[in-house]
């Protein structure tokens, strides 16, 4: 990754300050505590954002969207643990933030959004970091993405009232998937794990909240 000039001095401390918040919710991975450290989240965000970039808090990256706390990326990670070796699908690119921790923990990640002018936006700052092993594509996540199918990890960043059988499906032996599964308001993640032709599923203890996933097989849109 390249940063350089990029990543600004001024959001350093305020960044290792967000390490010691996701250090204190249950994450003392100190290789996961690195991906954080190594990735500016004000680059991602809104320039009107960035004097809350280091918050642990979801922020609002325009179009309805916003991207996730970092407390709960770094729980999924802690959750998953992708290596060097794994190939990762995320559906639900956003701002690019979590596509670009991803990216440095894996070997390669494919990322699918929706909303284009946000995949395109996050094309832009991963290139400008220097991330090469990123592909995007907009489009519906529900049906992932088949042409690089199987994968090892599969990361679902939108909730969705049931889990979509494609995404199952495109799950790699010894695959394992994290998807937020529940009603708009409140969601619980769920861990899937294949093991051959064995399909299980884990419900990890607490509520979360995400946007809704919105696809052939989730959420459809609400009408204006």
């Amino acid at each position: 990754m390249e940063s350089g000039a990029l990543d600004d001095t001024r959001f350093i401390g305020y960044r290792r300050k967000l390490i010691e918040e996701i250090r204190a919710k249950g994450v003392d991975d100190l290789e996961i505590l690195q991906l954080f450290d190594k990735v500016p989240r004000h680059l991602f965000v809104p320039e009107a954002m960035w004097p809350r970039a280091y918050e642990d808090a979801p922020i609002p990256i325009g179009y309805g969207q916003t991207t996730s706390q970092p407390s709960l990326l770094a729980h999924y990670l802690k959750i998953l643990r992708p290596t060097k070796d794994d190939k990762v699908l995320e559906i639900g690119t956003g701002c690019g933030y979590f596509t670009a921790i991803l990216a440095l923990a894996a070997d390669r990640v494919y990322s699918i959004e929706r909303i284009r002018e946000l995949s395109q936006r996050a094309r832009k700052v991963l290139d400008q970091l220097g991330i090469r092993n990123v592909a995007l594509l907009v489009g519906d996540g529900t049906i992932g993405w088949k042409k690089y199918a199987p994968y090892d990890v599969i990361v679902v960043a939108a909730a969705s009232p049931s889990i979509p059988p494609a995404l199952v499906d495109q799950l790699g032996d010894g695959g394992r998937m994290l998807i937020p599964v529940g009603g708009r308001d409140t969601q619980e993640l769920v861990l899937v794990r294949k093991d051959g032709f064995i399909v299980t599923e884990e419900t990890v203890p607490g509520p979360v909240k995400f946007v809704p996933l919105l696809g052939e097989f989730a959420w459809k849109p609400e009408r204006e």
